[in-house]
């Protein structure tokens, strides 16, 4: 497992946009596993919704990003450097996601071409789907 200190020397994100809290389980070019919190102190929820906070979509792709671009990183040997976004593809929100849940994503390695690479990932709160699609990265050299 991988905390929070190890997960800020291999990605660039900084709070509030570092989402990933731990990396629960890492296979190197396969796949990953992180966990993010959700709370009513994250503040992108005090505008989204007032009086009806929801985990903003965007940031479920963002969080699940994050997670992929960890495992990306990792198994290439590139700790702090950037993966950036080439794409997102069939991306769906199933479920709505509030303070107080845990949001599991996972990331697996379906195609790397290098410099890119491909990715399913998906999002759960209490083993229900809640966000998924499909992410590119450019890894640059």
């Amino acid at each position: 497992m991988y905390d929070i200190n190890d997960i800020m020397k291999v990605l660039p994100h900084r709070y509030p946009m570092l989402l990933v809290e731990k990396i629960l389980e890492l296979e190197p070019n396969v796949r990953a596993v992180g966990l993010k919190n959700v709370s009513n102190n994250d503040p992108y929820l005090v505008g989204h919704f007032p009086d009806n906070p929801i985990f903003p979509g965007v940031l479920m792709v963002e969080a699940m990003a994050q997670v992929a671009g960890f495992l990306s990183l990792v198994s290439l040997k590139k700790e702090g450097t950037i993966a950036f976004f080439s794409s997102v593809e069939r991306a769906k929100f199933r479920k709505v996601v509030r303070p107080g849940d845990t949001l599991i994503m996972e990331a697996k390695v379906t195609k790397v071409k290098l410099p890119f690479c491909k990715m399913s990932c998906t999002a759960k709160v209490e083993d229900k789907l809640v966000c998924e699609a499909e992410l590119m990265f450019y890894l640059p050299k």
